[in-house]
């Protein structure tokens, strides 16, 4: 009898072989390659083949699920630094603060309002909901995001920064719920928090993605003067950095997400040669699909009918208000006023705002701190509503915006965005030499 792990690698390899060859056609279509990889894994799961089971005699491993998406968005997070060109000025970013600094904190507050009123949740369990389910996901938004270094369209640039940047944001608000189950008297833990989880770990993660960052490539500098690196080993750079810096800011209780992406601005901005950190680019965004393809494919293989039809009615009142109002609503407030960096005398397009609200691509970030919940106190029937409230919240998600990612930005790009006549040139300052 064949093993099934000779199975699984069978069907992973001619999954990968079929989206390949097929991609200049399926890119054509109103449908993302996320969606292919969930149908597959729901057919390899317990109602399909069985050949993959993250479920043993009924009890669920989050522990795999939680170390595959960790890795997943670390991976995603740096890529979306290193797509950034734009000088670390606040004007510049000045969608990203509005979409972090007031859309996220009404996504999460938004959700939580409805665990709490309608889920029947306390306000502890219910802004962790709202934390688990507010970031939007930088692994599965590739379409809407920037293409290369030298795109400078403002919504994809926004949709870039806000998914490298809310996945790691969002982590104070996961602990807030954790300690929220552990001990309902928030006055035990309330100032630590402040302290410790919201002040320091976010500074922590800034500070140290700078640091790392610019210490991996004065070294590469420094050696590579003398001796050159093996040309087909020299990609593996940009691995070290993820991994060094996200386990170096890990051990001083920072954010290692975000020191992830910090790392990835830093190191686009540390060398004169550009081809250097496109080339760590064209690398990670390989690996990153690659990835996308197992934690999507495991995303399918955990779906149960039972319960998913047992929390239906939760699902869908969270699934329609998040995306058609949580989520919109917070876009248009927070781009209020806001004036596209290209120009500066003409306010943001109202429908560019709007796609901004659209946009709230919910994925493999959700399934991360979903699972770092489970291993950290979140059990039972909580567990339960909360669990498949969400896993039915990306699958919603998946569907929506994979069919409708692409048509929505061929005609965003149609009629909206900036021509390239028109658009500015990349920003080409060094802050960080």
């Amino acid at each position: 009898m064949v093993d099934i792990y000779i199975i699984d690698l069978f069907i992973i390899g001619l999954l990968l072989l079929v989206v390949t060859l097929g991609s200049g056609w399926i890119s054509r279509l109103p449908l993302s390659f996320a969606l292919i990889y969930l149908v597959v894994g729901i057919l390899l799961g317990p109602y399909g083949f069985e050949l993959i089971q993250l479920r043993r005699e009924g009890a669920f491993n989050a522990e795999i699920l939680e170390r595959v998406t960790e890795f997943v968005v670390i991976v995603s997070v740096y890529s979306c630094g290193l797509k950034i060109v734009r000088p670390l000025q606040l004007g510049a970013w000045d969608i990203t603060a509005r979409l972090i600094g007031f859309l996220m904190p009404i996504s999460i507050f938004g959700l939580a309002v409805v665990g709490k009123f309608f889920l029947g949740m306390d306000w502890g369990e219910a802004i962790l909901l709202g934390a688990i389910l507010a970031p939007t996901d930088p692994v599965l938004a590739s379409e809407v995001q920037l293409t290369d270094t030298h795109d400078q369209d403002e919504l994809r640039f926004g949709l870039t920064s806000e998914g490298g940047l809310n996945d790691a944001l969002a982590f104070p608000f996961v602990y807030f719920g954790i300690h929220s189950l552990k001990d309902k008297n928030w006055d035990n833990w309330f100032k630590q928090w402040v302290a410790v989880d919201l002040i320091w770990a976010i500074a922590a993660g800034i500070v140290m993605g700078i640091i790392v960052a610019k210490a991996i490539v004065w070294i590469d500098k420094k050696i590579q003067k003398r001796r050159q690196a093996d040309e087909l080993m020299e990609d593996f750079i940009a691995i070290s950095t993820i991994l060094l810096t996200y386990s170096l800011t890990e051990f001083v209780n920072g954010y290692g997400f975000l020191g992830v992406f910090v790392a990835g601005l830093v190191v686009q901005r540390s060398y004169k040669n550009s081809e250097k950190p496109l080339a760590q680019l064209e690398f990670v965004e390989r690996i990153e699909k690659l990835l996308e393809v197992g934690t999507i494919l495991l995303l399918g293989s955990i779906l149960l009918y039972k319960p998913m039809v047992t929390y239906a009615t939760q699902s869908l009142l969270v699934v329609v208000l998040v995306f058609f109002v949580i989520r919109p609503v917070g876009a248009w407030i927070s781009t209020i006023g806001k004036y596209p960096v290209d120009s500066p005398r003409k306010k943001l397009h109202l429908r560019t705002r709007w796609l901004f609200g659209w946009f709230g691509i919910r994925g493999v970030g959700s399934l991360y701190y979903l699972a770092y919940a489970f291993g950290n106190g979140l059990k039972g029937e909580l567990g339960e509503q909360i669990g498949w409230i969400t896993y039915t919240t990306i699958v919603v998600s998946v569907i929506m915006h994979g069919i409708s990612s692409t048509p929505l930005m061929n005609w965003y790009e149609r009629n909206i965005a900036p021509k390239p006549r028109d658009a500015s040139p990349p920003a080409t300052v060094d802050e960080f030499e």
